[in-house]
């Protein structure tokens, strides 16, 4: 079992995010996360993040629609100006999301050129006016997800500064990407592998400031790592992990809350059924199926079950029934191969 660290103040909605997956652009769209879902019944789930300017020029109908059994899930909104995101923040309401989290992570040039993302890591009373507009503007909890840093900013000084700075503002909840971003000189790709992970500054964090709940990101990749790091912090938020070998979060929902591991086949049937409901409404079969790649990470039948959901699903006309056909052929072969 993980055995994460006792918050006598944790924050009171019911909402237990002991296991998150981290927003993603491209990546975490409503298929995604309806998958995830049924691998992870209980983790907190997030949209990809959306900035308050799109919502609120296109309408939260195209950006916010979910489905149901997506809960808990946590929306993340990515803007700089109070009283924009306060307005976005109640554009939204209908759509009845668990969590609102604001964007002070992203290091891209095209997310720094709007002023939001990990830029603001630099303003942090610029970041707690957003904070407290988007709090009036709703009764749902606000959070922050932030990085160590940014370039020269010093870890220790500069993130108790700008943590001082939301929590005054009544922030309880804290995500933590444990390395630094640097604006200039790395690319977005560059900024999740090069600056190194520092999970002991994140954990001093946790420490330092004991009425707020921090939440682990970054290079969590193995069970046995968010063993060793889980009584330091009050939950983890899994990021490329939870795409690339998305299994792993079954088997971390095992170890945090019991739950039996499932079956890849039934997952596979029951995204068939979902992808038959979808392909009614006009969304084509790769968009559902582009999310579940790794499925078969490490296991007999791989390189088939990437090839035909991959390629074979982008042919006009395909049946949903290939998801779990090919699910049924790669787990025959491991079968065949253990007989023999």
């Amino acid at each position: 079992m993980l055995n994460f660290a006792e918050n006598k103040s944790r924050y009171d909605d019911g909402i237990d995010r002991r296991l998150s997956v981290a927003p993603m652009m491209d990546w975490t769209d409503r298929h995604c996360r309806y998958f995830h879902r049924l691998l992870a019944p209980h983790a907190l789930l997030f949209t990809e993040m959306v900035t308050a300017e799109a919502i609120l020029h296109a309408g939260p109908e195209r950006f916010c629609a979910f489905h149901s059994d997506e809960h808990p899930l946590a929306l993340q909104l990515g803007g700089s100006d109070p009283r924009r995101l306060a307005e976005a923040v109640s554009e939204v309401a209908p759509f009845q999301f668990d969590e609102i989290n604001l964007n002070v992570g992203c290091p891209s040039d095209r997310v720094q050129s709007g002023r939001f993302g990990a830029c603001l890591m630099a303003e942090p009373e610029l970041v707690a006016d957003c904070l407290d507009a988007m709090q009036s503007a709703c009764d749902l909890p606000i959070s922050v997800k932030c990085r160590i840093g940014i370039d020269d900013m010093d870890e220790e000084e500069g993130l108790n500064r700008f943590i001082s700075a939301v929590e005054k503002r009544g922030i309880k909840l804290i995500y933590l990407h444990a390395r630094k971003a640097w604006l200039n000189g790395l690319s977005p790709k560059e900024n999740r592998d090069i600056p190194p992970l520092n999970y002991d500054r994140a954990a001093r964090l946790r420490r330092d400031f004991p009425s707020l709940q921090v939440f682990l990101n970054g290079g969590l990749t193995t069970t046995a790592q968010i063993t060793d790091e889980a009584p330091h912090f009050d939950g983890v938020m899994i990021g490329r992990a939870a795409y690339k070998t998305p299994y792993f979060l079954a088997e971390l929902s095992q170890q945090i809350w019991s739950d039996a591991l499932p079956d890849r086949l039934d997952i596979a049937v029951r995204m068939t059924s979902y992808a038959a409901s979808e392909m009614e409404k006009g969304v084509r079969l790769h968009s559902i199926t582009r999310h579940m790649l790794g499925l078969m990470a490490g296991r007999k039948g791989a390189k088939i079950w990437r090839r035909t959901l991959g390629e074979d699903a982008r042919i006009d006309g395909q049946s949903p029934a290939l998801i779990q056909e090919v699910m049924k052929a790669c787990l025959e072969m491991a079968d065949s191969e253990k007989a023999a």
